[in-house]
């Protein structure tokens, strides 16, 4: 019999947000805004409702492409150092949610991962291989965040390996050796917390989160699993104000 063990992934299927932990240090240098409107993205790669908006938020950023509106990413860090036992409760527990997202938002999934003995549900390297790429190639990072999101929940790879994304930078014509070098560092360790205290200074709780900037202010325009229309009406009922 598999042991009970408490699962710390919370996420609420009727709103797709999942929760993410706090932490005890917040502290980072407040951001110098570079434009006076902007759509602020903030998510997981390994956020299973994250996957499930990523046609809203493909759509989102052409909308905000089309008017002028900067899309930028901040990864929010649902799981860093991960720390929950592959057990069977577990594995069910992710098995269910996955199920649930599938049938709200018709993404694919595979269910090859609950096959494996061991597995530890880090987040944090795969939201530092976004944050990489951003530092490489900025205008790519969107397409490189679905891709992760496809070859882990899909082809249920591990996206803590570096040779993760050897094939992903491939496709997309950002140099795989620069990636490999920066992934690493102590840089790139230290830029992705910088965006997880980030995430948690706005006040964001829990993602999928969708911001939409207008001067120094930020509002809402999608929090948990939001619909393209619904995220559009909301950022030009407050670009109107």
């Amino acid at each position: 019999m598999s042991q009970t063990t408490e699962i710390t992934i919370n996420c609420d299927p009727e709103t797709g947000l999942c929760t993410i932990p706090e932490f005890s240090d917040k502290s980072i240098e407040p951001v110098e805004w570079k434009t006076d409107k902007e759509i602020i993205y903030i998510g997981d790669p390994m956020c299973s409702w994250c996957w499930g908006i990523s046609p809203q938020l493909n759509a989102l950023q052409r909308y905000g492409k089309q008017e002028h509106i900067p899309f930028s990413m901040v990864m929010g860090g649902l799981r860093p150092g991960g720390g929950d036992e592959w057990n069977d409760q577990f594995k069910n527990f992710l098995k269910h949610h996955w199920e649930e997202v599938n049938k709200r938002s018709g993404q694919p999934f595979g269910y090859g991962l609950f096959e494996l003995d061991n597995f530890n549900y880090d987040t944090e390297p795969a939201c530092r291989a976004v944050v990489t790429v951003r530092s490489i190639a900025p205008e790519k990072v969107l397409s490189f965040y679905e891709l992760t999101q496809h070859y882990f929940y899909v082809a249920n790879q591990d996206p803590k390996q570096v040779e993760f994304y050897q094939s992903i930078c491939e496709k997309l014509g950002i140099d795989f050796a620069e990636f490999a070098d920066k992934f690493p560092s102590q840089k790139m360790k230290q830029a992705t917390i910088t965006d997880f205290k980030q995430s948690r200074q706005w006040g964001v709780n829990g993602f999928p989160a969708v911001l939409f900037r207008k001067g120094d202010q930020l509002h809402y325009i999608g929090r948990g699993y939001s619909e393209y229309d619904a995220m559009k009406e909301r950022l030009e009922d407050i670009a109107g104000e």
